[in-house]
């Protein structure tokens, strides 16, 4: 397929040391509240090496973060049995699949991305967040070797930009950064992106980086007498008088594959502050004409709590000085309103609706009652406030939890945890969600689009994709021009049923239907918020949602049977949407069927 080459980027000036000085920073200013497209946001997240492979000609060819070269080592095919293993596979720890997993690769690149834009768009999809795309060996990318380049292998010439970047031997200092062809060909993502009404975030891992990152490699090679001896937590150097490797530093969470930037009071030392602020400034603003219209839309910021406050603000203050508008978002995994106060994030991630949602919808035996599934909301609404909660980013499953779907095989489990048939008693149930099931996911899913908050959707479940967590939640998209075997292996070696595998249409049909209410409802949007009714007994749920134009009203029946449901004026609503089954069986009443869910508008 023919790509067409940006125009040559300068790389950014230095105007961090304009901002920042060692020991302080200028104010940062507040969040440009005028994000008004952040509560209009229906956010879509890609896992970019298992979304598309739009360019095989870029396939992997090794697995780089494997301990050792792997013989016969392939690119996985993406319609193959997610849990048979592979010749290759059989030479790195067959009973292990977990482990052996993590050496696979799939060939999804920028390009698979680009070329299903339109399929993202017609799903009613307005924003998009990518997991890492920077260089690094692994598949996941949290692992950087450096934030200045896009992984080769997403873009269309790997030997060519790895043989540039070699020639260019760059450093910290960005006058010695080029731009390489995968550079490039995100640039033009980002143009064909903005060019549909799409924003785009990526991820942005500021905490620490993989043991390739240029910085390392210096520091493992010249020790204390590296430019780079200050960037990391060096714990004890290697003393060259003894054949004894005396090398220690910090690794996040004590992973030595992810060495940890050095912080001092608060806050990253000058020369990796140095660079990730200019590194930041490459992605916002990557021409260095002041127009960040040509860049991404902003970052979603990994391990927060991780960092200082202070780091935070630092960083807030060059980020807004580039781009004032730049949407921020902390992945934290609780109520967190100190993480937007003023000149901090712009929202979080809302992990807490999340576990509440899946709490209500997927548990059998320890499903909250309708009253106490809203005192949940409640808390989460009152910590941050209206204005903040329209923004907050209401996922339900990530790269980081099990799927949807998995959640609801497998009720009655704390959020995340025992997710895998490796964890707890090794109960966890991999197969495919049944036709059951599948109601209740709609149900988690007509939820998150009428509530107040941006809904967020993990790649792959508007067509039905289930896996427990990683690497179960990451197997390949699902795609109606790819032929797929039957899922029948497990990833401990035992029997099951074998399950078909292809993209529901019907389910895809109910996100767009969902997505697409939302979008058509602007009091679903950026709507005020009331609970009207609560019972118990029967398990029923109603709450409104209006603006000075439009008032809606969202009735849920929680219960595993059919019931009637009557609100005073009822007999006026016009019945705009069903999740489920909803009957009018009178003047002012309905039958609203199991785990069902039905919106509707009320005359103002």
């Amino acid at each position: 397929m023919k790509r067409h080459g940006m125009n040559k980027y300068a790389p950014p000036v230095l105007i961090a040391a304009t901002i920042m000085a060692l020991g302080g920073c200028n104010p940062a200013p507040a969040p440009d509240l005028t994000l008004n497209w952040a509560a209009d946001a229906v956010w879509y997240q890609i896992f970019p090496e298992r979304f598309r492979n739009g360019d095989p000609g870029n396939d992997p060819t090794s697995a780089l973060d494997a301990p050792q070269p792997i013989p016969g080592w392939q690119v996985h095919p993406w319609g193959a049995d997610f849990y048979r293993r592979q010749p290759w596979e059989e030479t790195v720890k067959p009973d292990d699949f977990y482990w052996m997993h993590l050496f696979r690769r799939y060939g999804g690149d920028l390009q698979g991305i680009i070329d299903k834009l339109d399929y993202l768009a017609g799903l009613g999809i307005n924003a998009l967040y990518l997991n890492p795309i920077f260089n690094a060996d692994s598949h996941h990318k949290y692992d950087a070797s450096t934030h200045i380049h896009i992984d080769y292998h997403f873009g269309p010439d790997p030997q060519g930009d790895r043989a540039l970047v070699a020639q260019a031997n760059e450093t910290g200092d960005p006058a010695t950064w080029v731009w390489t062809q995968a550079d490039r060909l995100f640039l033009e993502l980002l143009q064909q992106a903005h060019a549909r009404g799409m924003r785009v975030i990526t991820d942005g891992v500021f905490n620490h980086v993989g043991r390739s990152h240029f910085a390392f490699q210096d520091v493992l090679k010249n020790q204390q007498d590296s430019p780079y001896a200050d960037w990391f937590e060096i714990i004890r150097w290697d003393d060259p008088a003894t054949a004894e490797d005396e090398f220690e530093y910090s690794g996040w969470w004590g992973h030595l594959s992810l060495p940890e930037f050095n912080e001092e009071d608060g806050t990253v030392v000058d020369g990796p502050r140095q660079y990730i602020f200019n590194a930041t400034a490459r992605w916002m603003d990557p021409d260095g004409d002041g127009d960040p219209s040509d860049g991404i839309d902003g970052w979603r910021l990994d391990t927060v709590p991780d960092m200082g406050v202070r780091w935070w603000r630092e960083w807030h203050a060059f980020v807004r000085s580039v781009n004032p508008q730049v949407f921020t978002i902390a992945e934290i995994w609780y109520t967190g309103p100190d993480m937007v106060a003023g000149d901090l994030f712009t929202t979080t991630m809302n992990y807490p609706f999340a576990m509440a949602v899946i709490d209500f919808v997927a548990n059998r035996n320890e499903k909250p009652l309708p009253s106490e599934f809203d005192r949940r909301l409640a808390e989460t609404r009152s910590a941050y406030g209206h204005d903040i909660s329209l923004r907050l980013q209401n996922l339900i499953d990530s790269h980081d939890t099990d799927r949807l779907a998995s959640m609801i095989i497998n009720p009655d489990r704390e959020y995340n945890r025992e997710a895998r048939t490796d964890q707890g008693a090794g109960t966890y149930d991999i197969r495919k969600p049944n036709a059951g099931e599948l109601q209740r996911m709609k149900l988690a899913v007509a939820l998150q689009m009428t509530y107040l908050g941006a809904p967020m959707i993990y790649y792959g479940d508007e067509v039905g994709m289930w896996g427990e967590n990683d690497p179960g939640c990451r197997k390949p998209m699902l795609w109606d021009d790819i032929a797929y075997e039957d899922e029948s292996g497990h990833p401990q070696g035992l029997e099951r049923q074998p399950d078909s595998v292809a993209p529901n249409g019907d389910m895809l049909e109910f996100y767009r239907s969902a997505i697409g209410l939302r979008h058509a409802n602007v009091a679903l949007r950026r709507g005020q918020y009331r609970t009207i009714l609560t019972d118990d007994d029967r398990e029923l749920l109603a709450f409104e949602r209006w603006t000075g134009d439009q008032k809606i009203t969202v009735v849920v029946n929680n219960a595993d049977r059919a019931g009637p449901v009557s609100l005073a004026g009822m007999g006026s609503w016009k019945q705009l949407f069903v999740a489920g089954s909803a009957e009018r069986t009178g003047a002012g009443t309905y039958r609203l069927g199991a785990r069902s869910l039905a919106v509707f508008e009320v005359p103002r």
